[in-house]
């Protein structure tokens, strides 16, 4: 995680269920009641960033304990927390929030053990062959404390640019010791803890452009000559300049054909209302569409201390209140209505008529076990297409004119297991692509 905006990525939003004849996002009968529980139960872990100093609040500690079944320790891994002085170790405070995962049956991925930021001072100093041997030193030592205590580590984070190069950070590691810092880095940690899963983490990767390119061609190169890599995480930082990009899922499942297991490990969203909760959920919706997609960790419990707090990201307010966003997530994962009364809904869509030059869709919305005021849907259409026509409901759409986000005409309530259908004509333009569907928003 970098302490900074994320550079935009030049992607549109879209939903992530891509209409295939009948498809739908919908929920299970005996519904879990807490995101945890509703990961589990589709066979992922949901986690959340922590912050020792944070656990002795008790709301903070409440909410913790309830929802999440993984934790990443926030900054109590890095480098500088744990060897500030070479060859001196400090464990005391990443072991309290371990001990306290562990005494709650919750999984731990560690964070992070070679990157380029929050480095003591002395690392950087070093020569070429005292900074390889104080990496692997670094790596073994951690790695073997917390040996049997740690899922998942991301052994090398953010190592590659952004933009358009696809060229490596300048890094003590990449200036000093050259792109064979990496292959190293996961050899040493395969040595140190054989059974935990090693991951590439980074930033700005969400979607397929010349970062995770580069990204893909360096796992894709270890996989072949058998360097050990289990894993990639994605942090997954969107706001409205950078957000979830149409090929997201898409992305996932590319790295997962590699053979590795993919992660989204540092996600939050910028936003509010139902825009933020249609995101989050299309997120979930995503890690599920890929069977490899082994979890998601949000970065943090509550906006008030989220690195981004003033673009409350995150699905708890400051008072720890479930948001909307909480909401939408738990349905997708396919748990309860979110505890805080807005109910859930699924959407379905079909095809319906078919012309030479267009056709007719329907989508349905239904109700989950609560009742619902109100409700949106996105449809995105692709770029040769346009929406020529549309009934009942009230479309709204984005500056492209491809992004439709249709909202009822007039009450928007519906009963529990209550069903609504809206309709719209696509003009194909010569591209006959289903539209792409966003997982249903209630409120």
């Amino acid at each position: 995680m970098r302490a900074y905006a994320r550079r935009a990525l030049a992607l549109t939003v879209t939903g992530l269920l891509t209409a295939t004849g009948v498809a739908a996002l919908s929920g299970t009968a005996h519904a879990a009641s807490t995101l945890g529980e509703s990961a589990s139960a589709k066979g992922r872990y949901f986690g959340t960033a922590v912050a020792a100093n944070h656990l002795g609040e008790a709301p903070y500690a409440a909410t913790l304990n309830t929802e999440f079944n993984s934790v990443t320790p926030e900054n109590e891994m890095k480098w500088d927390a744990l060897e500030a002085s070479r060859g001196s170790f400090t464990y005391g405070t990443a072991d309290r929030i371990v001990s306290h995962a562990q005494s709650r049956g919750m999984k731990v991925r560690g964070h992070t053990l070679v990157w380029h930021s929050q480095l003591p001072g002395w690392v950087g100093s070093l020569g070429a062959g005292d900074l390889r041997t104080a990496m692997n030193n670094h790596i073994t030592q951690v790695m073997r404390h917390y040996q049997g205590k740690i899922h998942s580590w991301d052994v090398v984070n953010e190592a590659f640019q952004d933009g358009s190069s696809g060229a490596r950070r300048s890094s003590p590691f990449q200036d000093k010791l050259g792109n064979g810092f990496i292959e190293e880095a996961f050899r040493t940690a395969r040595a140190a803890d054989p059974a935990a899963k090693l991951c590439y983490n980074d930033y700005n990767t969400d979607g397929v452009n010349a970062k995770s390119n580069a990204v893909y061609a360096m796992v894709k190169d270890f996989k072949q000559r058998g360097v050990p890599i289990d894993c990639v995480g994605f942090q997954s930082h969107f706001n409205s300049q950078s957000p979830v990009p149409a090929d997201y899922r898409q992305n996932l499942q590319r790295f997962a054909d590699l053979g590795v297991d993919v992660q989204i490990t540092e996600l939050d969203i910028e936003g509010s209302g139902a825009a933020q909760a249609s995101s989050y959920a299309n997120v979930v919706q995503a890690c599920l569409a890929v069977t490899r997609c082994t979890g998601i960790t949000v970065w943090g419990v509550t906006d008030k201390y989220s690195w981004r707090a003033s673009g409350t990201p995150l699905l708890f307010d400051g008072d720890y209140n479930k948001k909307p966003a909480y909401a939408s997530t738990l349905a997708a994962l396919g748990g309860g209505d979110g505890g805080n009364g807005t109910g859930t809904c699924t959407v379905s869509y079909a095809k319906q008529e078919t012309w030479g030059d267009r056709y007719n869709g329907k989508v349905t919305v239904t109700a989950g076990s609560s009742p619902i005021s109100g409700w949106n849907v996105r449809v995105t259409v692709a770029s040769a297409q346009r929406i020529s026509a549309t009934w009942n409901g009230t479309p709204s759409w984005d500056s492209s004119g491809k992004v439709m986000t249709m909202t009822p005409s007039g009450n928007g309530s519906l009963a529990a297991g209550g069903s609504t259908s809206f309709g719209f004509t696509v003009m194909t333009n010569g591209d006959t692509a289903p539209p792409a569907i966003s997982a249903c928003t209630a409120s």
